[in-house]
C-alpha cells in the first residue's frame, strides 16, 4: 500500500522529484535550496546552530544545499568581519555543517563570493575604481597581480571546501558582484589584458572556473551563478550572456545558475509584487545553447509552480531560498501531497533580507523558528493544558497551531467571521496577494491540529466563565487611530479599514493622512486597478523589461505605465523623506511603484482641517488647500486591550501577544513571533 501511495504522490509532481545524476553525485530531486546568508557565519557558536538550520533541510528533501557566500579572502568579505575561508585551521566550523547534512542523506555546496565594490568595508576591490552607489566607500583597482592572487584565492577556497565535506561550491558571478564586475563595460574601464574587449573581460570567470576544477576533481560539484538579466545600464548584451555561458560549460562547471539583477538596479526583482516565476523565460532561453543543467531562480513559492517551470522545459532544476526560509519540510510536504501544510514564503523580505542589511541575524516573518533551530523549539508538553485563545489574527493564529503541537488543547474564538485578522486586509494591497497563503496555512494547520475554532463570537468575561480553561491568551489586535482634527467626521472622511476591507467607494483624487506603511499600502490599492503580481506582462513593462532582450541588460528603452485614474496625496507630518521608515530592501521598491503613478508624496505636514473644500494643511509655511473628495486617515493604530484589561482585573493566568500588546505598525513578524515564544514555554 505504501509503495503505491508514494507513486500515486511522485505522480503530482514528476518533474520536480526526478533525481538528477551530477558527476558521481546522485540528487534525489529538482529543487535548490537557494544561497542566503544568515548572519550565523559569523556569529560566535554560530556553526553550530548553523548545523542543525540545514540539517533540517537535508531532512526535509530538498535536493542540493547552497550556504551564504563566503569569502575567498580578506577583501572579499561582505563586512568587516564577514565569513571567509582561507586557511586550514577554518576549515572544523564547516566541517560541522557538512557533516550534520550528509548525516541526513543530504547534498550541500558552499556558495563562494568575492563582494568586489559592493564590500562594506574600506579595503574593497574592483576591476576600476569606482564607488559603488550602494557603499559607502570607494574600492581600490585590482592589480594584475592582485587579480591572478584573487584566482589562486578562489582555488584554495574550493580545495577547502572540499576539504571540509562540501559537495561542491557555487561560484558567484552575477548580482554585481566582483566577477559581474569584471564582465560589464559599466564598471570595468580597464585598458589592460582584463578589459577592453569582451574576451578580456570575461578572462576572470573562465580562469576562476577552471582554477577551482583543477584544484578539485572532476567529481566535484561546480555551480556558476551567470548573471543573465543585469537590469542595469551598460549590462550584457543577450549575445554575450550566450557566449559567457557557453565558455563557463568549457572551462568545467557542472551545472549553471540563473543571476537577476545588480543589487543596485532599479527594478524589483524577488519583493513580493514581483508575479511568481518571473524571470523563468530568461533561464529557458539560454537552455538551447547550453548542455549542462540550468537552474532558475526567483519567486518561485510552491511546488506547484516549480513543477510547471520544469515540466515546460524552462530548465532543468529550481531554486528557491527564502521558501526553505519559511519552511524546512517544503519538499516532504510537496512529495506526501500535503501542499496545503507548506508555510509558504510570502517574499515579503522583513525578517530575512532587512535583517541582513541591519546587520541583524536572519528570521522569518512566517516561522520565527528560522535559524533558532536550537532555540526555539514546541516540544510535547507533560501537563496538557485547556487554552483560550481570543483573536484569530497573525498573534493568534501562531500561537494556537504551536501550542496545539504541543499537545495542549486549544480553543481560538473571533468575533469575525474568518480567521486572518489584519492580514485579510494586507491581501487586498496589489502585490501583497501571497498574504493568503499565510491565512491558507494557518487554516489547515488549525484543522489538522483539531483546534475548536469559534467564529462570529464575541468574548467577554461572562462568557468565558462557562468554560473551565487553565490559560487565557488575549490577541484582539488593533484599532485605527482618529487623529484630533477638525473635520476628522466629515462624510468625505474614510479610514483605511474603508478602503481595503469594506470596499468604500472613493473618488478621483484622495488625500491620505499617514505615510506609513498602511498610508503606501492604500496609495497601491487606489492607483492600480488590478494587481501586477498576477500579470507578468504588464508587470515586465510597467518596469521597463525588455523580454526580447533587444537592449543591454534586459532593460526597455522606456517603462510603460498605465496612468492611474486617480489623483493621490501621500502626506506625512514628519520632515524626514517619505518612505523612509519601510523595509529596507523592498521600501524603494513602494516609492517608485507610486512614482510610476504620479502619486505626489508630501513630507513636513502640518494638517488643519477637513471640510466640504477638502483638506486644508500648512505646507512650507503657506496656507493651502488640497480640494480632494475623500481623505483617508492612515495615522496609525492603538492596542485593543480592553478585554484584557478586564480579564486581567479578574483572573489569573491571562496573556497579552501581538497589536493588542505594541501597536507601533501593523506588525505581523512580531506577532507571529511573539506568539511562537509564548507557546514554546506556557
Amino acid at each position: 500500500m505504501s509503495t503505491s501511495t508514494t507513486k500515486l504522490v511522485n505522480q503530482r509532481y514528476p518533474e520536480l522529484f526526478k533525481p538528477l545524476e551530477v558527476h558521481n553525485h546522485t540528487l534525489a530531486n529538482r529543487a535548490i535550496m537557494g544561497s542566503m546568508h544568515t548572519g550565523l557565519e559569523e556569529k560566535k557558536g554560530g556553526f553550530d546552530r548553523l548545523a542543525q538550520y540545514y540539517k533540517e533541510r537535508a531532512e526535509g528533501g530538498v535536493g542540493l544545499i547552497v550556504t551564504g557566500g563566503i569569502s575567498p579572502n580578506l577583501a572579499g568579505r561582505v563586512s568587516p568581519f564577514g565569513s571567509q575561508l582561507s586557511f586550514p585551521w577554518q576549515v572544523s566550523k564547516h566541517r560541522k555543517v557538512t557533516s550534520a547534512v550528509h548525516s541526513v542523506g543530504g547534498k550541500i555546496a558552499m556558495q563562494i563570493l568575492h563582494t568586489g565594490r559592493y564590500g562594506y568595508h574600506p579595503f574593497s576591490v574592483a576591476p576600476s575604481a569606482i564607488k559603488s552607489p550602494i557603499t559607502p566607500f570607494k574600492p581600490k583597482a585590482l592589480s594584475k597581480r592582485g587579480i591572478n592572487k584573487t584566482i589562486k584565492d578562489f582555488a584554495n577556497c574550493s580545495k577547502l571546501a572540499k576539504r571540509a565535506g562540501y559537495d561542491g561550491v557555487e561560484i558567484m558571478g552575477s548580482e554585481g558582484y566582483l566577477i559581474n564586475q569584471f564582465i560589464v563595460s559599466k564598471t570595468n574601464k580597464r585598458t589592460d589584458d582584463w578589459g577592453g574587449s569582451f574576451a578580456n573581460r570575461i578572462r576572470l570567470p573562465l580562469a576562476i572556473v577552471k582554477a577551482v576544477r583543477d584544484a578539485t576533481d572532476e567529481n566535484f560539484i561546480i555551480i556558476y551563478r551567470l548573471s543573465m538579466l543585469d537590469l542595469v545600464e551598460q549590462g550584457s548584451s543577450w549575445d554575450e550572456v550566450v557566449e559567457l555561458g557557453i565558455a563557463i560549460e568549457a572551462a568545467g562547471a557542472s551545472i549553471i545558475n540563473t543571476g537577476i539583477g545588480w543589487h543596485e538596479a532599479r527594478i524589483p526583482t524577488i519583493v513580493t509584487s514581483v508575479p511568481r516565476a518571473n524571470f523563468t523565460w530568461v533561464t529557458a532561453k539560454l537552455k538551447k545553447h547550453i548542455n549542462i543543467p540550468l537552474i532558475t531562480t526567483n519567486r518561485i513559492n510552491a511546488p506547484e509552480t516549480a513543477e510547471q517551470v520544469l515540466s515546460s522545459g524552462q530548465a532543468d532544476m529550481v531554486s528557491m531560498a527564502r521558501p526553505f526560509l519559511a519552511d524546512a519540510e517544503f519538499m516532504a510536504k510537496a512529495k506526501r501531497d500535503e501542499a496545503r501544510l507548506i508555510n509558504t514564503c510570502i517574499a515579503c523580505n522583513q525578517a530575512c533580507l532587512d535583517h541582513v542589511f541591519k546587520n541583524k541575524l536572519v528570521s522569518c516573518l512566517v516561522n520565527p523558528r528560522a535559524c533558532e533551530e536550537t532555540l526555539l523549539n514546541f516540544t510535547t508538553t507533560a501537563n496538557v493544558k485547556n487554552i483560550a485563545v481570543i483573536g484569530a489574527g497573525p498573534a493568534g493564529m501562531a500561537f494556537s497551531v504551536y501550542a496545539a503541537q504541543r499537545g495542549h488543547k486549544v480553543t481560538l474564538f473571533d468575533g469575525a467571521d474568518k480567521i486572518g485578522g489584519q492580514l485579510n486586509i494586507a491581501n487586498q494591497v496589489p502585490g501583497k496577494e501571497e498574504f493568503f497563503e499565510t491565512i491558507r496555512y494557518f487554516e489547515n494547520m488549525l484543522n489538522k491540529l483539531a483546534v475548536t475554532v469559534e467564529l462570529n463570537c464575541l468574548i467577554d468575561s461572562s462568557k468565558l466563565e462557562k468554560y473551565n480553561f487553565d490559560e487565557l491568551v488575549v490577541a484582539t489586535g488593533i484599532t485605527p487611530r482618529i487623529p484630533e482634527l477638525e473635520g476628522v467626521t466629515h462624510s468625505k472622511v474614510l479610514s483605511y479599514v474603508d478602503v481595503l476591507k469594506h470596499k468604500a467607494k472613493v473618488g478621483e483624487s484622495v488625500a491620505i493622512i499617514g505615510a506609513g506603511g498602511i498610508g503606501f499600502d492604500v496609495a497601491e490599492f487606489l492607483t492600480h486597478e488590478q494587481s501586477l503580481a498576477i500579470d507578468s506582462k504588464a508587470w515586465n513593462k510597467e518596469w521597463g523589461i525588455d523580454t526580447e532582450y533587444e537592449n543591454r541588460g534586459g532593460l526597455a528603452t522606456k517603462a510603460q505605465v498605465e496612468p492611474s485614474k486617480r489623483k493621490v496625496y501621500l502626506l506625512q507630518r514628519k520632515r524626514t523623506k517619505v518612505g523612509v521608515g519601510l523595509g529596507k530592501t523592498s521600501g524603494w521598491t513602494h516609492r517608485l511603484s507610486l512614482k510610476h503613478k504620479k502619486v505626489k508624496m508630501i513630507n513636513d505636514v502640518n494638517y488643519i482641517k477637513i471640510d466640504d473644500h477638502g483638506l486644508h494643511v500648512q505646507i512650507d509655511d503657506k496656507d493651502i488647500c488640497l480640494e480632494v473628495e475623500h481623505v483617508v486617515l492612515c495615522a496609525g493604530q492603538v492596542s485593543n486591550r480592553v478585554l484584557y484589561d478586564e480579564l486581567n482585573s479578574k483572573l489569573a493566568n491571562v496573556h497579552l501577544i501581538g497589536g493588542a500588546d505594541v501597536a507601533l505598525e501593523l506588525d505581523a513578524k512580531r506577532a507571529i513571533r511573539q506568539g511562537a515564544k509564548l507557546a514554546a514555554i506556557l
